[in-house]
């Protein structure tokens, strides 16, 4: 029996490397397509593990976008904070006075303090109480850039006066809707009446549900519990030209231990820091994908195995017919290629419509891009070919003796 094998090889010239896998391909569609129920199993299994890569992804990166959305809407070139800070929503203060020394570097042209705090906010409907960060600083500085602010730093500095975050939380009830319709109104901020002048454009985060943003002198007014002496940020702007690394160390060459200097990538790295390393929020998003992976590879994996074994006895005559294992392992690999493509297309589909509406129920940054589609994809194809090779070793059983 074994004599058979030797004399039945070459019985098929073997085609080239391009001619080859296209030959392969076809095969392998061929065989997909004979069995429409595995077929769907197989792709609604790669679906269901992109839609969760999709959404895994997603999530995790509309955490960093969000946690970083202050920062990045600052117009400064360093900043004061800290050493002890973890993340802005829980800042540390520093000594005020601190704000007055980064004055005496040359390079330095403003310096402005930030004020971050946490506060009750009545909603205006219902009367309930939750939770809104607050964001003092002076008006005129123009260190904070967001959307619909320039147009009321005057209304800022009258007494008592706020601008609400339009993308806040719907639990803070219908405060741009009260506001368009009447104009100012009266909100109560902890024990305080205060009354919304302005609407702006920041979002809500992991970290903080909603947004007021006022001047200096209001926020100690709504925050009377914060000793005048301290602030939580400082803002510094350099003068045009000024080297940002030679301010840098300026900076820390006169400050104490107890103020770090940050350039605005360093303080966006130190935010992102925290939400992936010291909390289990970017671990478990992280987890998430890959355990979707697995699901997935798995799902592919047993579908290929089971496609094999169904046609052992072809597979052991192409082998008879000359067939090499390595063409054979490009019809299961090219299998498992049709399935990533044919799951990925509807996966990111549904990923897409789950985007919006998410999107619209949490208010997070959730956006679908190419890179992320690519990375999806790439990352989908790969499971899929680690499904093949792991279902390729199947192959061996195909005996071309056990033909005759």
């Amino acid at each position: 029996m074994n004599d058979i094998r030797p004399a039945l090889r070459g019985a098929v010239p073997q085609p080239g490397f391009l001619t080859g896998s296209w030959l392969a391909l076809r095969l392998a569609w061929r065989q997909l397509r004979s069995e429409r129920a595995r077929l769907a199993s197989a792709i609604a299994g790669v679906m269901f593990a992109c839609v969760l890569v999709f959404m895994q992804l997603g999530f995790r990166a509309a955490l960093f976008e969000s946690a970083t959305t202050l920062i990045s809407a600052m117009r400064a070139d360093l900043f004061l904070m800290s050493p002890m800070t973890l993340a802005s929503f829980r800042p540390e203060t520093i000594p005020r006075v601190r704000v007055s020394q980064a004055l005496g570097v040359e390079a330095v042209q403003a310096a402005v303090p930030v004020y971050l705090a946490q506060a009750s906010f009545r909603n205006p409907e219902t009367g309930k109480r939750r939770m809104i960060q607050l964001i003092g600083f002076d008006a005129e500085a123009g260190v904070l850039d967001l959307p619909g602010l320039s147009a009321m730093r005057e209304a800022l500095k009258q007494p008592d006066t706020i601008a609400f975050d339009t993308r806040s939380r719907p639990e803070f009830g219908p405060v741009a809707q009260i506001f368009a319709g009447q104009g100012p109104f009266p909100v109560q901020i902890g024990n305080r009446e205060m009354r919304v002048v302005g609407m702006v454009e920041l979002g809500s985060s992991f970290g903080a549900d909603g947004n007021a943003v006022l001047s200096e002198v209001n926020f100690r007014r709504a925050v009377r519990e914060r000793p005048q002496a301290l602030v939580d940020l400082a803002a510094i702007r350099l003068k045009p030209g000024a080297d940002l690394l030679a301010a840098q160390a300026a900076l820390r060459a006169i400050m104490p231990p107890d103020v770090a200097v940050l350039t605005q990538e360093e303080l966006r790295r130190h935010e992102l820091r925290y939400w992936e390393e010291a909390t289990p929020i970017g671990f478990i998003f992280s987890f998430g994908s890959l355990m979707g992976l697995i699901v997935g590879m798995v799902i592919v994996y047993q579908i290929l195995f089971s496609d094999i074994a169904g046609h052992l006895k072809e597979y052991a005559t192409l082998k008879a017919m000359g067939y090499s294992n390595g063409h054979l392992s490009r019809v299961v690999l090219g299998a498992a290629g049709i399935l990533a493509v044919l799951g990925f297309v509807p996966g990111t589909i549904a990923s897409a419509l789950l985007y919006s509406v998410v999107a619209e129920a949490t208010f997070l940054p959730l956006s679908l891009g190419a890179d992320r589609a690519l990375t999806v994809f790439a990352m989908i194809f790969a499971m899929c070919a680690a499904a093949g090779l792991l279902a390729v070793r199947k192959l061996r059983d195909a005996d071309p003796a056990d033909m005759f």
